[in-house]
């Protein structure tokens, strides 16, 4: 089994009327209902809008930090969910299936296993896996 990432994303902007997000609500509960039963489901969560985050860059020495999203786009991560699925089409089923009860655009990605992939678990490569 591998694990993958299923990142949730939303438009800026206001949110759903009431009743269209109770339904939403109601179907991504269900979904992830069926992925614990599955024995797929890792771990999930929503975030707070983007304009409650804070970037951190590195700048020599220093680290500045600023308010608001790393980039600006029109739409954000809004939340994600981790699955641990056989393979990828199972995953991207997953995803599918995700996608339909959030109504938004869902993301795909493996996590790297560390043994495959110079960028080791960390996803960040070390002076002796550089290209250079």
């Amino acid at each position: 089994m591998s694990q993958y990432l299923l990142s949730v994303y939303q438009p800026d902007g206001p949110a759903p009327a009431a009743a269209d997000l109770e339904r939403i609500m109601a179907d991504v509960d269900a979904l992830d209902a069926e992925m614990r039963s599955a024995g797929v489901w890792v771990f999930s969560g929503g975030l707070h809008p983007a304009s409650t985050a804070t970037v951190l860059r590195p700048a020599g020495d220093e680290v500045l930090m600023t308010d608001g999203p790393y980039a600006e786009a029109r739409e954000h991560l809004g939340g994600f969910t981790v699955i641990d699925a056989p393979h990828l089409d199972a995953a991207l089923e997953w995803g599918r299936r995700l996608a339909r009860a959030t109504t938004l655009h869902i993301e795909v990605r493996p996590f790297v296993d560390g043994a495959d992939d110079p960028a080791g678990p960390h996803g960040v490569v070390d002076a002796a896996h550089a290209v250079g």
